[in-house]
């Protein structure tokens, strides 16, 4: 039989859902044993939002080949792994869910994702989740989180899936289009996702008052269209985000408020690390470019191997 044309929608394993997008008409498909083999240091040869050439054998429908990307959201998928982990291909935007508080954001972690985002093409956009628990308590920790993050260029949005506040916002702005919701655990994506459309159900769950660190819900990838219009492609709690195919010296080109101050630098290439005449370490001084987004990009210089 001829060979067709779908976008994985679900990734279980060694087992696929896919559907011919932007119809959403669901099937399973396998892969075949010569497909895996090509990418030996991806965990996941096939990431949900792959567009996969496919061919029906019997009652099987078989993936033939993957179809090159046109970006995706990838990490180093354990501390000390030489793998790494596709999260999600070919995006128009990804939606990085962090909560101030229960979980308390961890800025160089939201720092690595953005880094990533800006490698491999994805526009990112900052949701904090969770604002009508804790924008009674600290209102000025909302501030600045906003002037750092959009003072290096990327919308932030506040949300709460309480109050419906942001909801209908990310709603319009996910229209035609594919949407990866990430974070780490526990800051409310699967409730996010179900807030856009009610008749999502994707697994929720508590978090653990020990730790005050989410749980470990979501265990597969998966898409889902909305009533409203486009899909979003819901992934597991990440605890751990280390960076992939980037050379130290590139780490700086991918902090967008970092590259615009550089081109007054006295020396080219500049580490923005010790060099005189470093317009970028001159930025931070006068609170141009944050502190916090410097020190991130210092310890991704420091810790390219190892992050949690």
């Amino acid at each position: 039989m001829e060979e067709q044309i779908a976008t994985v929608v679900k990734n279980a394993g060694s087992h696929y859902l896919l559907s011919p997008l932007p119809a959403w008409e669901v099937f399973p498909a396998v892969l075949r044993g010569k497909v895996r083999l090509k990418a030996s240091e991806i965990t996941n040869p096939i990431a949900v939002g792959d567009r996969v050439k496919y061919r029906q054998e019997a009652d099987t429908s078989v993936i033939t080949e993957i179809l090159p990307r046109r970006n995706y959201l990838i990490r180093r998928s354990t501390n000390l792994s030489r793998q790494a982990h596709i999260i999600a291909a070919n995006l128009d935007r990804a939606y990085i869910v962090v909560s101030l508080y229960f979980p308390e954001v961890k800025l160089p972690f939201l720092d690595r994702i953005l880094v990533t985002a800006e490698l491999y093409g994805i526009p990112a956009t900052i949701v904090l989740s969770k604002t009508d628990m804790y924008r009674g308590l600290d209102p000025e920790g909302i501030a600045r989180f906003r002037a750092i993050y959009e003072g290096a260029g990327y919308p932030v949005i506040e949300t709460s899936v309480t109050t419906g506040e942001g909801i209908d916002r990310i709603r319009e702005a996910c229209k035609g289009c594919v949407n990866l919701f990430s974070g780490e655990s526990g800051v409310g994506k699967s409730s996010l996702i179900k807030a856009l459309d009610p008749s999502l159900n994707p697994k929720t769950g508590a978090i653990s008052a020990a730790h005050l660190q989410g749980k470990h819900t979501t265990s597969l990838y998966e898409m889902y269209p909305l009533a409203s219009g486009g899909y979003v492609i819901d992934s597991p709690g990440i605890r751990g985000f280390g960076l992939v195919d980037v050379e130290k010296e590139e780490i700086a080109r991918y902090f967008p408020e970092m590259l615009r101050a550089a081109a007054g630098c006295r020396f080219t290439p500049c580490t923005h690390t010790h060099e005189p005449g470093c317009a970028v370490k001159d930025a931070v001084d006068r609170g141009l470019i944050s502190a916090e987004r410097y020190n991130s990009y210092l310890g991704m210089l420091e810790e390219d191997k190892k992050f949690r």
